[in-house]
């Protein structure tokens, strides 16, 4: 029902310069896609946000197409991912909730997605993109089939699991089939904020792959709990805010994923790749109920993360194309993560796979 009613709804949010007289695009565009993770639909300034600051989204939202109605894979994380990278609803993908309720990897039951499971990384390969990938994957555990460099991902950096994702100064982390130890966390040391690893992997990926067309898949995991000390390392621009810890943290969060989305947007006009390049914003499922007192998590929306309501499911989503997507729009189009796939297959000249149910 998803995608029949998407189906009959014309999004129109890219501009005619973006197509040659036959219809296809005449450059395959470089894409990125930052995923954030527990942003409610109501946490940007763009999207009604008056107290957590987030000028670079903002930039963002003004420089491309906001839209106000598009969905989220799940109203939780997993298996949102899952719809994400496969252009699957979930009656059709493998991972349907974040642990199985029989069976599983492990004592948290975790389900992997299989090598038969083709991802928008895999499909993009096939169309002469290099693919990277950073920040918290949720798909599957070491030594599975579902691990990033199995899913079409030539470069990994980052969480597998959703659990250890809640460390956000890990005492290690996953680089492509090994472990990369984060010596600066070990025991009560804790110097490299995982948000950092994670840009600064973006930066190097653009720098090194800026001549290829690249796909850079970004699952950040702010501004995700625990929402303690241990989960940003200060609570700047809100630190004399007469508010909770825990809302100091969150907003700071968010600023400063917003910070580090300014930084890449700022290396892709310096490189001038700004107009090669469309990057989508948007997060993995609605917000929490926890901080809706002081920030209105999901704005106007009834419900929060975990609910099949709107304020479970619609997310912010906003996307960039220099002189491609219409600036300043706002678009009120119906669209959801397992249009992703196609949409994006259909930029880069290559035909997605059969049996997906996301439309481009």
């Amino acid at each position: 029902a998803y995608g029949a009613a998407a189906s009959t709804i014309p999004i129109n949010c890219f501009d005619r310069l973006a197509a040659s007289p036959g219809g296809s695009i005449k450059k395959q565009p470089n894409i990125i896609f930052i995923l954030a993770d527990d942003l409610g639909y109501g946490n940007l300034g763009s999207y009604g946000q008056k107290l957590i600051k987030t000028p670079h989204l903002d930039q963002l939202a003004q420089e491309g197409t906001r839209f106000t109605q598009c969905y989220a894979g799940s109203p939780i994380c997993a298996p949102s991912r899952n719809v994400l990278m496969t252009g699957q609803h979930l009656g059709h993908t493998r991972l349907r909730g974040n642990h199985a309720k029989i069976g599983g990897i492990g004592p948290e039951g975790r389900v992997a997605i299989e090598l038969g499971n083709i991802t928008v990384s895999e499909v993009l390969k096939k169309a002469g993109y290099v693919t990277g990938v950073s920040g918290k994957w949720g798909l599957g555990e070491p030594q599975t089939t579902g691990i990033p460099t199995k899913q079409g991902f030539d470069e990994w950096l980052g969480y597998l699991n959703q659990d250890h994702a809640r460390e956000h100064f890990p005492e290690f982390l996953w680089q492509n089939d090994d472990i990369l130890y984060m010596e600066n966390n070990k025991g009560l040391n804790k110097k490299t904020y995982s948000q950092d690893v994670f840009t600064d992997f973006a930066m190097n990926f653009i720098r090194r792959h800026k001549d290829t067309p690249f796909f850079l898949y970004l699952p950040l995991t702010i501004p995700h709990g625990p929402h303690d000390k241990l989960s940003i390392p200060n609570t700047d621009p809100y630190s004399n805010r007469p508010w909770k810890i825990k809302e100091k943290i969150f907003a700071a969060m968010i600023s400063y994923m917003d910070a580090d989305v300014g930084r890449i947007l700022s290396l892709l006009q310096e490189l001038k790749l700004d107009e090669d390049t469309i990057v989508f914003f948007s997060s993995d499922n609605g917000g929490l109920k926890t901080f809706d007192e002081r920030f209105d998590n999901n704005g106007p929306l009834r419900g929060h993360k975990g609910d099949l309501l709107e304020g479970g499911i619609r997310v912010p989503m906003i996307v960039k194309w220099k002189n491609r997507v219409k600036e300043g729009k706002v678009s009120n189009a119906v669209w959801y993560f397992a249009d992703f796939l196609p949409t994006v297959a259909e930029l880069a000249g290559i035909s997605p796979p059969s049996d997906i149910d996301g439309i481009s």
